[in-house]
């Protein structure tokens, strides 16, 4: 038996429906344009949410992968972040000394301007090393160098090569969640649990690393 208003299939002698309340009336078909009735799912059944889509044909690359390139591509900071302190230090000691020969107020207030400067050094490298290594380089090949070396590229949901604008944003992304305390950790750990291995600053964007055999 059917309820007339909501089209709910009633038990038979069953005085009220049990969707919508309405005294039933001993109708046997729904009406007319009625909705069907409710899926009813027993025992505490949930419908599972829709998986995460990976590109068609590809494997998301292994954590351990991941970070091994990631450490490459760190190691290159490091380097241009040595050569900077090098070249800082040698300039702004002379310029610190010359004053002191000279007399020069000036001169010496630059070399002493040396502790200021030396606290950019650090974040003005990774932003021109990531500007190259992980904005041009991803969109214009899918890699950086240390993604090269471990054999991994960087695509979109439908396997195609990130924008450059695309590369920035998750770039930018990802130094964002480095400022915030133990954020830029989980950033790089969220790959160990995430069906699809992306980390955060790849769900900003919609990225996913996959081998690149």
């Amino acid at each position: 038996m059917y309820c007339s208003n909501c089209g709910t299939n009633v038990p038979d002698g069953q005085p009220f429906c049990t969707n919508c309340g309405r005294q039933m009336g001993g109708g046997q078909q729904p009406p007319q344009g009625a909705p069907p009735p409710p899926p009813q799912y027993g025992g505490g059944f949930n419908p599972q949410p829709a998986a995460v889509m990976i590109p068609a044909g590809m494997e998301c690359a292994p954590w351990a992968t991941r970070v091994i390139g990631y450490i490459i591509d760190s190691l290159m900071v490091m380097v241009v972040v040595f050569a900077l302190y090098a070249v800082a230090g040698v300039v702004l000691g002379a310029s610190f000394g010359l004053g002191q020969m000279v007399g020069s107020d000036g001169l010496s207030g630059l070399g002493g301007l040396g502790c200021c400067c030396t606290l950019s050094i650090f974040p003005v490298s990774f932003l021109i090393v990531g500007v190259y290594n992980r904005v041009i380089l991803v969109a214009q090949r899918g890699y950086s160098i240390g993604q090269g070396v471990v054999k991994v590229k960087v695509v979109d949901a439908n396997g195609q090569l990130l924008s450059q604008q695309t590369a920035g944003i998750r770039l930018l992304a990802q130094v964002g969640l480095g400022f915030i305390p133990l954020l830029g950790l989980i950033d790089l750990l969220w790959p160990l649990w995430d069906p699809a291995k992306q980390t955060l600053h790849d769900k900003a964007v919609g990225s996913f690393v996959v081998m690149n055999q």
